[in-house]
Formats: structure tokens, C-alpha cells, sequence
């Protein structure tokens, strides 16, 4: 059974940093891409950034480059992403997906970027 619980989130004020992590089982992890995407609230999802398995190619959208790092640890099965100088509009509930099979979805993690 593919299972994916984000946790790290939190509130933090603008400026400020989290890093979410991404625990995965169910699958061979190293195999497979992994995503970070995320839905504000009355919102659409949101692409964030995407990672290549081996965790040597990483992607961004254009609204977190330069910001955010995505980065993974195939031994622990976790992928993670660093959070930084975080915005107002950074809030939203951040998923981890496998890029392959999007099938499968956490609960999230709540990311309230506020002051």
C-alpha cells in the first residue's frame, strides 16, 4: 500500500523558514521521481518542484526559484523541501506525489506563512 505522510509544516512569519519532509513506503522510492505540489486554500493545486530519482535533477516553479530546495534521502525513503524566505503567498497545504503514479495522496501539511 503507497503511503506518503508530509509533516513539518507549521506557521511562520514572512521571511521565515520550515522544511516539510515527505515520508514514502509502498513503492521502491529510489525508482521514482517525487513531487512537491500544493493547494491554497479556495484554490487549484500548484506545481512546486520535482526531483529525478536519483536526486541529481531538481526543478522549481518560477514562484519559489531560488528559495525552496528540494532534496531526497533514498535510504530513509524521505524526500524533503527547504523552505526559505518564505512569503504570504507560500501558504497552502503542500503534498508530496509520486510523479509516475499521482494516484495516491497524504493529508498534506499546512504551510501558514503569516505575521
Amino acid at each position: 500500500e503507497v503511503q506518503l505522510v508530509e509533516s513539518g509544516g507549521g506557521l511562520v512569519q514572512p521571511g521565515g523558514s520550515l522544511r516539510l519532509s515527505c515520508a514514502a513506503s509502498g513503492f521502491t522510492f529510489s525508482s521514482y521521481g517525487m513531487s512537491w505540489v500544493r493547494q491554497a486554500a479556495g484554490k487549484g493545486l500548484e506545481w512546486v518542484s520535482g526531483i529525478n530519482p536519483g536526486g541529481s535533477s531538481t526543478r522549481y516553479a518560477d514562484s519559489v526559484k531560488g528559495r525552496f530546495t528540494i532534496s531526497r534521502d533514498n535510504a530513509k525513503n524521505t524526500l524533503y523541501l527547504q523552505m526559505n524566505s518564505l512569503k504570504p503567498e507560500d501558504t497552502a497545504v503542500y503534498y508530496c506525489l509520486n510523479r509516475a503514479v499521482m494516484d495516491y495522496w497524504g493529508q498534506g501539511t499546512q504551510v501558514t506563512v503569516s505575521s
